[in-house]
């Protein structure tokens, strides 16, 4: 019985296989595909939740309000934190259990170390001059501000120029340089050096060396501002027709730091980025050194490791000049008079060309060793304030020119770097040295502290070298890298050249250079002891210590029990101490209004990766549920249209004596066909479209196609099937109609239509039940994405995963609007077989093709507008109840989707309903009639 009706009835049953095929075919993939998502997801966000620590230190008062209400870390924190943290803290908490690694840093100061630039202008010479002179009047770029420095010079000449073979003794080599023009020897080479006697200058035409005094020398010199750019002008003196280089001097700030080094190198592999002589050890300390050295004094020696990079950018653009110095051949005798000064000052220029170099090329490779641990600074943090377009730092008062003073003389430091004339947003503090020498303790007049040692270098790094962590979960490792910041919008991209903004020089600048020197703690004392007066930095020099915890893999349960553990810890043993756990966290930008334009800044969002797991459980979770209940529901909806239109059969078979029983059997088993022969089919299909997909075991998610199609068809039918037992006989010859009052006259297509969908309200109301599933869902699971990607996305880690998680999404959202179309669609068509009788009368009675396809047309319109949105305030009305002010800023985004989605409904159920209505154009009116 229930082969014969199948092939009676095959268009019905095709399209209740097509229907299973596609509902069973569409979940599966659908739920694997959410299900790979969720996997992908998961798997993304363990192997990025560790990073190169667990848990991060800091001292009391370090946290600033912006990061304690956001779950922030500052990028740029380290910078800004000199002490706070005892050495008996570090200590305690490297024996703590379950602490593997304890790495501390200890920032003591920024010390100036001197280098020479040299940029060829070899294009700019004139090859026919004997003599000749170039002005190079230099403009340095750093970040987004500008800096006039002092002009340079060269000199040029084809006669022959040396250093002189002797000197005085209070006259340095590097001083001096003299030519031989045939008829004298001059000291031709000049410039302004530190001790601010201006000019050296010296003239030997017998060949004695007797130091002239020029007569200006300007004695108030240390009362003026350090930035003088006559303090810094060179003249570079070069002889031959090679290349003609000029010389510019350049002071780099070098932080220096403290660490342990074992724990330093098992923390981040330090020692696997030394590229000459060694790595600090534990057995490298401060020796006192009873050797005579250039003062004949003995001095600290004090084990250094440099960086190979200086780790501040700024860019040298040069105007050369020609200067027309009349007749070279007395060049020479004017270079080495007194009047020399005036004389190359007053001289006419005329531009000949730009040069351009990277500052950092002045770097020293090697620095001249021991150098002196003489005045260094710190800096504090940067104070931030909210503004509409983010976090904008406060600028504070200009530097006075008293922190570039030394304690020796009351002298400036030599060049100071001009970008400290910028906005300043730290507050510098100088820590000069006490100047004591001969004895480890300084009497009463050199203010109680110990002589200021000697850095000895015993190899140098190279940060870049380091092993990578992974760019979803890095944490601030500012102790070798400088923080990420970039334009945020087109004009702050234009203002950096399209560059990323890197430290320049200046302490109390926005960026400050990360560690460049680094130290062992046991050479604290002998550095801090040295300075005038004592700071925080005597009692508790520790910055931050940075923490693995042992046994943790990743964010499982375990492993957040063990991070939890330790962090406790030291929160219960030290109160005051600022503890963050970073594992599982991620960069997240943030938008910094510097300098009248915006840029962005990654800092580190905590917790991101637990945040991330139970948003895509939760997430996958209702994707799965509402799928299932679409698929379920279309199911259903199709195979209760199917009894409705066998009425008359079922109660024809009740007439004849079937039971209840019966008719359950033949309704279930012609499901239980249907399912088996469209699951078969959509296991084929199911595995060419998972292998087409990408999606992991495709064969196995094949395999369960036809379970679940069976499961559906059953599951599905059981209402359908039940509602057919409850047929009586009578039923065979009643119209499904309700009794309706008085009659009414129709007088348009478009009321006849929407007379047609309240004759039968039972059926209608199945129609745009559908509809109103498939936008509800839509709705929800389009509100479901919003809130996912706000709750994760904003950092690294959380916008990778929204980007695996857009396919599953977007799938879910289609198919549940392509499914309450179907379903719509199908009670429409079923609709009109019913009626088809009716629909043959109204051809009978003169209605045309044309008529009655719009009336059907209008049935779909109206039926998939009260589905609709129906479905876009029910869908809209659950998003309000269950998001709780999360989705507060989406809600015309998600109600305009919605109301998208209807329309999209409505247009997919009248583009449908084009096939049934040409195949009812072609069955004759007299036909159907003869048949009802």
């Amino acid at each position: 019985m229930i082969l014969s009706q199948l092939r009676r009835h095959r268009g019905r049953a095709l399209a209740l296989a097509a229907g299973i095929l596609v509902a069973a075919t569409s979940f599966t993939l659908l739920t694997s595909t959410v299900t790979t998502s969720q996997a992908r997801t998961t798997d993304t966000v363990r192997k990025n939740a560790r990073s190169a620590y667990d848990v991060l230190v800091r001292p009391r008062g370090s946290q600033t309000g912006i990061e304690r209400a956001d779950g922030l870390v500052e990028a740029n924190f380290l910078s800004g934190i000199f002490g706070g943290i005892t050495l008996d803290q570090y200590h305690a908490i490297k024996d703590m259990p379950g602490v593997q690694i304890a790495a501390p840093v200890a920032n003591l100061g920024y010390l100036m170390v001197q280098g020479t630039m040299r940029i060829d202008v070899s294009d700019f010479l004139d090859s026919k001059a004997p003599a000749q002179i170039l002005r190079i009047r230099p403009t340095l770029t750093a970040g987004l501000n500008h800096y006039r420095t002092a002009d340079q010079y060269l000199y040029l000449s084809h006669n022959p120029i040396a250093r002189p073979k002797k000197l005085p003794h209070d006259w340095s080599p590097g001083d001096l340089l003299q030519e031989d023009t045939g008829h004298g020897t001059y000291s031709v080479c000049w410039y302004y050096n530190y001790n601010k006697t201006d000019l050296h200058i010296q003239h030997a035409d017998d060949g004695g060396y007797e130091p002239l005094q020029p007569n200006f020398i300007r004695e108030d010199r240390r009362e003026e501002s350090p930035f003088d750019p006559d303090m810094n002008a060179w003249l570079t003196c070069q002889s031959g027709h090679g290349k003609a280089t000029a010389e510019f001097p350049v002071t780099y700030p070098v932080l220096l730091s403290a660490v342990d080094p074992t724990a330093e190198d098992r923390l981040v592999g330090l020692g696997d980025a030394i590229t000459d002589g060694r790595m600090l050890t534990d057995r490298d300390k401060p020796v006192w050194n009873r050797k005579e050295n250039w003062s004949d004094k003995p001095y600290w020696k004090v084990p250094v490791v440099l960086n190979d990079r200086t780790l501040t950018a700024g860019t040298l653009d040069a105007r050369v000049e020609r200067l027309q110095v009349g007749d070279p051949a007395a060049l020479p005798a004017k270079l080495g008079s007194t009047a020399a000064h005036d004389f190359v000052n007053s001289l006419h220029g005329t531009p000949v060309g730009h040069v351009t170099a990277e500052i950092d090329k002045g770097y020293p490779e090697k620095f001249v060793f021991p150098p002196l641990a003489n005045s260094y600074w710190t800096v504090g943090p940067v104070d931030y304030r909210r503004t509409a377009d983010g976090l904008a730092p406060r600028a504070r008062p200009d530097q006075s020119p008293e922190l570039w003073r030394t304690n020796e003389n009351q002298q400036f430091v030599d060049l100071v770097p001009e970008e400290n004339t910028g906005t300043q947003f730290r507050e510098v503090t100088s820590h000069p040295g006490t100047f004591c020498w001969g004895t480890k303790v300084c009497d009463q007049q050199d203010y109680g502290r110990t002589p200021i040692p000697y850095l000895t270098p015993v190899g140098r790094y190279d940060a870049t070298t380091l092993p990578g962590f992974s760019s979803l979960s890095q944490v601030p490792l500012e102790t070798y890298r400088s923080p990420q910041v970039t334009g945020a919008d087109r004009t702050a991209r234009d203002a950096l050249h399209d560059r990323p903004l890197a430290p320049d020089r200046n302490l109390g600048g926005y960026l400050t250079a990360p560690p460049t020197m680094l130290t062992t703690l046991d050479s604290i004392s002998v550095l801090t002891k040295s300075r005038r007066l004592a700071s925080l930095q005597d009692k508790a020099p520790v910055s931050a210590i940075r923490i693995r915890v042992a046994g943790v893999t990743g964010v499982d349960p375990a492993s957040q029990a063990r991070v939890n553990a330790v962090a406790g810890h030291i929160r219960t043993a030290y109160r005051g101490l600022q503890v963050d756990i970073t594992i599982g966290s991620s960069p997240a930008p943030q938008t910094i209004a510097l300098s009248g334009v915006n840029v962005r800044e990654y800092w580190t969002a905590k917790g991101v990766a637990l945040r991330i797991l139970k948003a895509v459980d939760a997430k996958s979770a209702v994707l799965f549920v509402l799928v299932l209940v679409v698929c379920g529901l279309f199911l259903a909806q199709a195979a209760l249209a199917s009894v409705r239109s066998r009425r008359t059969e079922i109660g024809t078979l009740r007439c004849v004596g079937w039971t209840s029983v019966d008719i359950l059997r033949l309704v279930l088993g012609e499901l239980v066909v249907i399912g088996l022969a469209a699951g078969a089919a959509g296991s084929l299909l199911a595995y060419l479209l998972g292998s087409l997909l990408g999606l992991s075991d495709a064969g196995v998610k094949a395999a369960l196609v036809l379970p679940v199609a069976l499961l559906l068809a059953l599951t599905a039918g059981a209402f359908p099937a039940w509602r057919a037992t409850r047929l009586r006989p009578i039923d065979a010859i009643r119209p499904p109609v309700t009794t309706g009052g008085r009659a009414r006259p129709v007088r348009s297509i478009l009321g006849l239509a929407a007379r047609n969908l309240l004759r039968v309200p039972g059926r209608t109301v199945l129609g745009a039940a559908g509809l109103a599933l498939g936008v509800a869902a839509f709705t929800v699971l389009l509100a479901l994405t919003l809130a996912f990607r706000g709750e994760v996305a904003g950092s690294l880690l959380g916008n990778a995963v929204v980007a695996q998680a857009r396919t599953a999404d977007y799938l879910s959202v289609a198919l549940s609007l392509l499914l309450g179309a179907a379903g719509a669609v199908d009670v429409l068509v079923l609709s009109q077989r019913e009626r088809a009788s009716d629909l043959a009368v109204l051809r009978a009675t003169g209605w045309t093709t044309r008529e009655l396809a719009r009336l059907t047309i209008h049935e779909g319109i109206l039926l998939a507008l009260l589905g609709g949105l129906t479905g876009a305030i029910a869908g809209l009305t659950a998003v309000m109840t269950i998001s709780r002010g999360v989705l507060q800023g989406h809600l015309l985004t998600v109600g305009g989707a919605a109301l998208l989605a209807t329309l999209a409904a409505v247009a997919l159920v009248s583009a449908a309903l084009a096939f049934p209505i040409r195949a009812h154009s072609r069955i004759a009116p007299a036909h159907l009639l003869a048949a009802d």
